[in-house]
């Protein structure tokens, strides 16, 4: 195997050592955004509950939650929100989709878990940054310029 090869399973060893900590800490939940997905629920009842900002926030996060099960979804070649309603419409709550094999199933007994421990750090995170960027007063961003075609027409073919 080449060096690179070899960095490379190194690397994956590393990160199952660490998904395998992280389980045994705070246990397994089941993955391909089924987890993040369950969670809506809890959130539907709050909102009940919330008026003004605090419900666009909610619905802002409730969009979010659902988006990594509508990415895999899209990667198989589906559409993401039927896919995420199927789910979300079951009482199993190991029910999901399997991109690999393109099925519905039982996830964790498909061996498709992720720890508890990496989905609640990943939700503190991004929940950070979030309350971040809404208290910052300014923000610095790379603006592409466009450039300009040769020869001074473009013929509305512009390029980015």
């Amino acid at each position: 195997a080449t060096e690179v090869e070899m960095k490379e399973k190194k690397a994956r060893v590393e990160d199952a050592l660490h998904a395998c900590r992280a389980a045994v800490e705070e246990g397994i939940l089941p993955g391909g955004g089924v987890a993040v997905l369950r969670t809506r629920k809890a959130l539907e009842k709050l909102k009940k509950e919330l008026e003004g900002d605090e419900k666009v926030g909610v619905d802002i996060v409730l969009r979010a939650l659902s988006a990594p099960i509508k990415q895999i979804a899209a990667n198989g070649g589906l559409d993401g929100s039927l896919v995420a309603q199927k789910v979300e419409d079951s009482s199993d709550t190991n029910f999901g989709f399997n991109a690999a094999t393109g099925e519905y199933e039982d996830l964790v007994k498909s061996g498709i878990i992720v720890p508890t421990k990496v989905e609640r750090v990943a939700l503190q995170n991004a929940a950070s940054i979030a309350a971040l960027l809404l208290t910052t007063e300014c923000a610095i961003v790379d603006v592409k310029e466009k450039k300009k075609a040769a020869g001074g027409h473009s013929h509305g073919e512009e390029d980015y």
